[in-house]
């Protein structure tokens, strides 16, 4: 019988495949390994809270000085400008660049939307409550004032017979807001009194909810 050329050939195919198969379970096991040790890792790293309140406080207290002392050196170095730039994306959509940071604003489908990501003025009530917790934090390091947690629930109320053009007597923003704050700690309810005071004082974004703010508009034919 004449002897198969390709015999050879697919007998050194089979022995190739082979080893290739045994070195590409090999490597998918150590991969495997690699992969659970990595969030065995993670799993396990925590961060204490007592660290965590430790950078905090220092975080804080350095913050606090760095801007009195610059402050005090260059008086205009307290005036700031903030810039956010967006383009419109999707149906009425928004993408936002603040520096480094990208996020996006849509509105339900009720609105004409895609519901992507939170709405304007969902958007503006988180605004306040993050606000709300950097000033909680600034000024219980500077009343020493111990907090260990802060939960904040803003509620605006919005008719949008103004927004529609349904009712021009409306107005077109939030009619009231309301702010329910609950905090953790160790002190007394007059003293987390004494520092809602202060905050409420003090908040930017409070500040802008509260007070008239001059707005000026112009628009560019692009």
């Amino acid at each position: 019988m004449q002897d198969n050329p390709f015999r050879y050939v697919t007998s050194n195919v089979k022995q190739c495949f082979g080893l290739l198969r045994r070195a590409l379970a090999s490597e998918w096991k150590c991969a495997y390994l690699r992969c659970m040790t990595l969030l065995n890792n993670e799993s396990t790293t925590t961060v204490p809270a007592t660290d965590l309140a430790a950078e905090r406080a220092t975080r804080l207290t350095a913050a606090g000085q760095a801007w009195t002392s610059r402050i005090a050196a260059k008086p205009a170095a307290a005036e700031l400008t903030y810039t956010v730039t967006g383009e419109s994306e999707g149906s009425v959509g928004t993408v936002l660049t603040a520096g480094k940071h990208i996020f996006r604003i849509d509105e339900p489908e009720g609105l004409a939307g895609d519901d992507l990501a939170a709405s304007p003025v969902e958007i503006a009530l988180g605004a306040l409550i993050a606000c709300q917790v950097v000033v909680f934090r600034l000024y219980a390091q500077a009343l020493d004032i111990r907090v260990d947690d802060i939960s904040v629930k803003a509620e605006g109320d919005l008719d949008v017979r103004g927004l529609f053009a349904i009712d021009e007597n409306v107005r077109n923003g939030f009619s009231a807001i309301r702010l329910n704050t609950t905090i953790t700690g160790p002190e007394s309810e007059e003293r987390y009194n004494e520092l809602r005071e202060a905050a409420d004082a003090h908040c930017p974004v409070l500040d802008l909810f509260s007070n008239p703010t001059p707005v000026t508009t112009h628009i560019v034919k692009g």
